[in-house]
């Protein structure tokens, strides 16, 4: 399978501001089922775009506008390859806590096991641990599988009734989040156990005949557990699903701190609006890799848009500095 992906994303000030600094994490990474064949990435107003990888190969792309603007476009395309995935087992062999806990004591796990910014053990957290009783038995995969599907059932999805920066004792109390909260949540469970769990960031194609909780027109999230003979199996709790063919992978990191689609700052006095979309479409044969992806109508009106030159600020702004990021959906 070969999926098309356009990521914009677009900030809009209430006042000019007299530069932006942005963090970009967008790039797919070809590793385990999936290649990404090409990549391309606009930005306006027009900057000088680096790159580099993290220490966990995650592609970042970084840059400057030191210009006044009153807003900031990116647009990301890819076009990756999926191949088939193995097929994941329902249980493991008897041994398998005794084999999971040979690879950690002979592997350098600790990023993944360790609380980390926003998957941390909490009161709130351990009543639920007891609740569903995640605890060590049965084996390593039925235990997750199960998880997996309680996690589902426990939580309600419901768009903005949580932050970018909101713990995950927000989502336990209210019983409800975004797959970025459950992703979390899973995380900081499963970590409990001795299993290295991570975060992925990513999308999740979506079709019809699929009963998926999570939006279509945003980037998704879920996690990935160490398992004996498999490696690392991804888990949605947001949709119940064991990660496969439909989930396109961007970033792996200790949770969401690490990996955000977007992160950036910018000095001026004014707030900002933040508006994401993101269209995954999906063909049995590969596209040509000069044919040029088609613009939907809207986003080709914001991109013009925003290359129109901003109206003179009445005044010159404060410099003050704040952080922009998309939440996951």
């Amino acid at each position: 399978m070969f999926y098309s992906i356009r990521h914009l994303t677009k900030f809009v000030y209430s006042r000019p501001v007299s530069e932006s600094v942005m963090e970009l994490r967008m790039h797919p990474r070809s590793d385990s089922n999936q290649r990404c064949l090409t990549f391309s990435l606009s930005v306006s107003p027009r900057s000088r775009v680096f790159s580099y990888r993290d220490h966990l190969s995650n592609n970042v792309h970084h840059f400057d506008i030191p210009g006044q603007h009153d807003q900031l476009v990116v647009v990301a395309e890819s076009l990756v390859e999926h191949q088939p995935l193995a097929h994941i087992p329902s249980f493991l062999a008897l041994d398998a806590w005794k084999e999971l806990d040979t690879i950690v004591a002979e592997g350098d796990y600790w990023e993944m096991l360790l609380p980390s910014e926003f998957a941390l053990t909490t009161p709130a957290l351990e009543d639920l641990a007891r609740e569903l009783n995640v605890v060590r038995r049965d084996d390593p995969m039925m235990l997750l599988r199960e998880l997996n599907h309680r996690l589902y059932d426990y939580f309600s999805y419901s768009p903005r009734t949580t932050r970018v920066d909101s713990p995950i004792d927000d989502a336990l109390k209210s019983r409800q989040g975004v797959c970025q909260d459950f992703a979390h949540i899973m995380i900081a469970l499963v970590r409990r156990l001795g299993i290295p769990c991570r975060y992925v960031s990513g999308y999740l194609y979506h079709r019809k005949e699929d009963q998926d909780r999570s939006i279509s027109d945003a980037t998704h999230a879920w996690v990935e557990a160490l398992l004996p003979h498999l490696g690392w199996v991804g888990f949605d709790p947001t949709n119940a699903l064991i990660a496969g063919d439909r989930h396109i992978r961007t970033a792996l990191g200790r949770d969401y701190a690490d990996v955000p689609p977007t992160r950036g700052v910018f000095i001026g006095r004014t707030t900002s609006d933040l508006y994401v979309a993101v269209q995954v479409t999906a063909s049995e044969k590969p596209p040509a890799l000069d044919q040029e992806m088609p613009i939907p109508e809207d986003w080709s009106m914001l991109v013009e848009r925003a290359q129109a030159p901003p109206p003179p600020p009445a005044a010159e702004p404060l410099l003050q500095l704040q952080q922009a990021q998309q939440q996951q959906q």
